[in-house]
């Protein structure tokens, strides 16, 4: 297994107010990256129809998502302040518009945001392992709703059969704190 250079959980809070002074695509992609818990390619391929503003959920289908099966994601305040003021501006069906204007968001332009314009020695994927460093550490969440966050398969074949459920509630309240760090 790779372990990819993350940031230190306690530093997430510095980072965020940082890359917000940056107001462009690549860094409103990056956050609701960490927001969100997701992987780098779910990000860019995110499009406005996997986007439920009602239930404020962002709904990834199976063929999007390295377990091919669906993930539906809870939006914390944040991270739907950030879909929202997308959406006023949006060119395309991509919710993070590359440069183009036709097309999603390269999948380097977070690392480009990351480690050349901000300077930062870790990756975009790093980002994962603050977040559950900091579930671990931090919070009293189970580690399976923290697993199911970040849309992590079952390991246990007796444990998977079992548990069918998706804990969106407890979830929705686990990216709500993981937002206020």
């Amino acid at each position: 297994m790779v372990h990819h250079r993350s940031l230190a959980y306690k530093e997430i809070n510095l980072f965020i107010t940082e890359l917000r002074s940056h107001q462009t695509m690549s860094a409103f992609a990056l956050e609701f990256l960490i927001l969100t818990a997701a992987r780098t390619s779910e990000i860019i391929g995110a499009v406005w129809e996997e986007i439920d503003f009602e239930a404020g959920v962002w709904t990834i289908p199976a063929q999007r998502m390295k377990s091919d099966k669906e993930h539906t994601v809870p939006l914390s305040t944040r991270a739907f302040e950030i879909i929202n003021y997308l959406y006023e501006n949006k060119t395309n069906k991509y919710i993070f518009v590359g440069q183009t204007k036709a097309g999603g968001l390269s999948d380097a332009a977070m690392d480009k945001l990351l480690q050349v314009t901000m300077k930062y020695d870790v990756t975009v994927h790093g980002f994962g392992s603050s977040f559950r460093d900091w579930t671990a550490e931090e919070s009293t969440y189970p580690n399976e709703l923290c697993e199911m966050a970040m849309a992590h398969t079952i390991k246990n074949q007796a444990e998977a059969a079992y548990r069918r459920g998706d804990m969106l509630k407890k979830r929705m309240q686990l990216m709500q704190d993981w937002q206020i760090i």
